[in-house]
C-alpha cells in the first residue's frame, strides 16, 4: 500500500451513519464465555480508503484476550466533561412484554437499516484521548464475508430493533460482561438521533435467518456518551443498553459476554461484526471484517478498517485480541460510519476514558 496522503486542514465533509487502559474479561455464559458484537451506523463522509476486497478469509491466529478485573463498577468515574446521560424505558413488566409482541419475527425481517433512515450529516473534528500500549497478533484482512467459524460471537453479537421517527430500523449490538450481567453496548446513534431517544428498543442475540433463538430483549433503560447526547458528535458515537431480565434470566447468563478494553493503542488488527441489512445483505446473517486499523485523517479522530458492510451493521462490535477458534475477544470500537466515496472501509470510535465512563454507568445500573 502506499504513502498515506496529507491529512488535510479540518473541514467540514459530509458523512453517512450506519445505523484508560481497562479491560474486562469474558464472562462465562451457560456452557462458555460469548462474545457479542454490536452493530454500526453508516455515516458518508470523504476520505481515502484502502481495502483489499480480493483478500481472502484470514486464517485463525487464536491471540489469547487478556484476562484482567472487572472495574469496579461502585468506583468514581473517570475524569471527563460529564456523565453519560440515561434513559428510561421499558420498566415495567407489561411494558417488556408489550415489546415482545410487537416485535414478531415478520417486523423484525422488515425492519429499516438505520443507516438508510438518515441523511447526510455535517461534523466538525475533536481530540479524544489516546490509549495505552498493547500487542495483537497479526491476520489476513477480510474485507466481508459472513461468519460461519462458530463460537460465542454467534451468541453474543445480535441484532437490535427499534422504532425511529414513527418506522421500525435496525442496528446492530454486542453482549459484554458487566456487574449486572444486563449491558448491550452499540453505536449512539442507534440509541438516539436526531435529538431524540430511540424507542420500543430490544436485542436479539444470536439472531440468525429471521429467528431470535436466544430471545428479545426489551431495555430498560438505554446510555450514551455526553457528548453524543449533547451534539451528535462523531467522535463519541458509543451508545448502551441495559436490558431486563427474560424469563426469570440474565442476559449474559444465557448467551454470555465478550470482554472490554479502553484506551488501547491504535493501529492494531481488528476484527469487526454486524448484521448489514441494506445491499448486497439482508440483515439474515453475522458478517465479519479483519485486518489492520488506520486512523481516519479526515474528519474525526475514530479508526478505519477495510469492510464492506453496509446499513444495518451500526453498532457492531469491533474486536482486539480475537480467537477465531473460540469465538471471543475484547471489544474496543463499535462500526459507526462510512465515507461516501469509500464504500469498502467503516469507521468507529476510539474507546476512551467516556467511552469506559459510559461502561461503568450502564453495568451499575
Amino acid at each position: 500500500m502506499g504513502r498515506l496522503p496529507h491529512r488535510p486542514t479540518p473541514r467540514r465533509i459530509a458523512l453517512t451513519l450506519l445505523a484508560t487502559a481497562a479491560a474486562v474479561p469474558l464472562a462465562a455464559g451457560p456452557a462458555l464465555a460469548d462474545p457479542a458484537p454490536t452493530a454500526p451506523r453508516d455515516r458518508t463522509p470523504t476520505a481515502p480508503y484502502f481495502p483489499d476486497p480480493t483478500a481472502p478469509k484470514p486464517t485463525a491466529p487464536n491471540p489469547t484476550a487478556p484476562n484482567p478485573t472487572a472495574p469496579d463498577p461502585t468506583a468514581p468515574l473517570a475524569p471527563g466533561p460529564t456523565a453519560p446521560v440515561v434513559h428510561p424505558l421499558a420498566t415495567s413488566t407489561a411494558s417488556q412484554q408489550a415489546l415482545a409482541r410487537f416485535w414478531t419475527p415478520q417486523r423484525m425481517r422488515s425492519a429499516t437499516p438505520m443507516d438508510t433512515l438518515t441523511s447526510a450529516r455535517r461534523i466538525t473534528p475533536e481530540q479524544v484521548k489516546k490509549g495505552l500500549p498493547a500487542v495483537v497478533q497479526y491476520s489476513q484482512p477480510n474485507g466481508g464475508a459472513a461468519w460461519t467459524g462458530g463460537g460465542a460471537i454467534t451468541k453474543t453479537a445480535g441484532r437490535v430493533f427499534f422504532t425511529y421517527q414513527g418506522r421500525t430500523a435496525s442496528c446492530s449490538g454486542d453482549a459484554i460482561t458487566s456487574s449486572n450481567k444486563s449491558v448491550v453496548v452499540t453505536a449512539g446513534h442507534c440509541v438516539k438521533l436526531g435529538g431524540a431517544w430511540h424507542t420500543d428498543w430490544v436485542f436479539a442475540p444470536g439472531y440468525s435467518n429471521g429467528n431470535a433463538p436466544y430471545g428479545t430483549w426489551a431495555a430498560s433503560k438505554t446510555l450514551s456518551t455526553p457528548q453524543w447526547t449533547a451534539g451528535e458528535d462523531i467522535n463519541y458515537d458509543v451508545g448502551a443498553a441495559v436490558v431486563a431480565p427474560l424469563n426469570g434470566q440474565l442476559l449474559t447468563d444465557v448467551v454470555g459476554g465478550q470482554g472490554i478494553a479502553f484506551n488501547q493503542a491504535r493501529g492494531q488488527v481488528m476484527y469487526a461484526f454486524g448484521y448489514p441489512a441494506a445491499s448486497p445483505y439482508d440483515g439474515t446473517k453475522l458478517i465479519y471484517c479483519s485486518g489492520s486499523v488506520i486512523d481516519d485523517f479526515l474528519t474525526s479522530n475514530d479508526q478505519g478498517i477495510g469492510c464492506d458492510q453496509t446499513g444495518g451493521a451500526s453498532g457492531g462490535p469491533w474486536f482486539l485480541s480475537f480467537s477465531e477458534s473460540a469465538g471471543t475477544g475484547v471489544q474496543n470500537s463499535v462500526n459507526s460510519f462510512k465515507y461516501n466515496f469509500l464504500p469498502n472501509y467503516m469507521f468507529g470510535p476510539y474507546f476512551g476514558t467516556d467511552a469506559q465512563n459510559l461502561y461503568n454507568t450502564a453495568q451499575a445500573s
